[in-house]
C-alpha cells in the first residue's frame, strides 16, 4: 500500500515539483492548504522558499505551526525543504531581525558566509555512516541548491542526538538533518534528479 504524504501549501513552497517527485516514488501525495489535513498522514512535507520571516508567518497564519510540532512530538514523520527546514530551528536573523522559529532543532540560521550569495547550483553533501536519508548513494553526491542563508552544525545541534549531513560554500553549513522523526534538506531533492529521488524514496519508504 502506498504511504499517504500530505505537502502543505502555506504559500511558500515548490509545491507542483515536490509533489510530482514525490508521486515518482510510490507516494499517495495530496496538496493541503489545512495543516490539520497532516495530522493522520505517513507523512508530512512542509516546503519552503523565500525569506525566513515571511515563511514562518504564512505557517503560523495557517496553524501550522502546532501541527508540526505534536507530530514531531508525537513520532510522526516531516520533512522540511530549503527554508522548510531553516524554520525548523530555534530562529532566524535576515537583514538584523531575529525571528522565532519552530524552536524543534537548536541553533540560528544566518546568511552564508560567502564571496558569493545565493548559493545556486550543485554541490558536493557529505553524510555520517548509516544515515538512512543517504542510504543508497555515493559518497560525495551531488544535490542542488538554492539558498543565501544557512544554519551550522554546532555541538548543541549533534549533542541532541541530530544526524547532520554537511556541505561547504564559504563555510561548512546544514545540508540535511535529521532527528527522531524530523528530517530536513537545506537542498532541493525535487531538483537533485536521481540522487534527490533516492533521499525521497529512502524517506517515503521509511514512513
Amino acid at each position: 500500500m502506498a504511504r499517504r504524504v500530505v505537502v502543505l501549501d502555506y504559500g511558500s513552497g515548490n509545491i507542483h515539483s515536490v509533489h510530482r517527485a514525490l508521486q515518482r516514488v510510490g507516494a499517495d501525495v495530496t496538496v493541503a492548504t489545512d495543516p490539520t489535513e497532516g495530522v493522520d498522514a505517513d507523512g508530512l512535507v512542509v516546503p519552503g522558499v523565500g525569506a525566513y520571516t515571511h515563511c514562518v508567518s504564512q505557517l503560523d497564519a495557517i496553524g501550522g505551526r502546532a501541527v508540526v510540532a505534536d507530530r514531531v512530538a508525537a513520532g510522526r514523520p516531516v520533512l522540511g525543504i530549503c527554508v522548510g527546514l531553516q524554520i525548523l530551528f530555534d530562529a532566524g536573523r535576515e537583514h538584523g531581525i531575529l525571528t522565532k522559529g519552530l524552536g524543534l532543532l537548536p541553533g540560528e540560521v544566518t546568511r552564508l558566509l560567502a564571496p558569493r550569495v545565493p548559493h545556486m547550483g550543485w554541490n558536493t553533501v557529505s553524510w555520517q555512516p548509516g544515515d538512512p536519508l543517504f542510504t543508497g548513494l555515493d559518497a560525495g553526491a551531488r544535490c542542488y541548491f538554492v539558498h543565501s542563508y544557512a544554519a551550522r552544525p554546532s555541538r548543541a545541534l549533534r549533542a541532541a542526538g541530530a544526524r547532520v549531513a554537511t556541505s561547504v560554500h564559504g563555510e561548512v553549513f546544514v545540508a540535511a538533518v535529521s532527528l527522531g522523526a524530523l528530517s530536513a534538506t537545506q537542498f532541493h531533492p525535487e531538483k537533485s534528479g536521481d540522487v534527490g529521488a533516492t533521499l525521497l524514496a529512502n524517506w517515503v519508504s521509511g514512513l
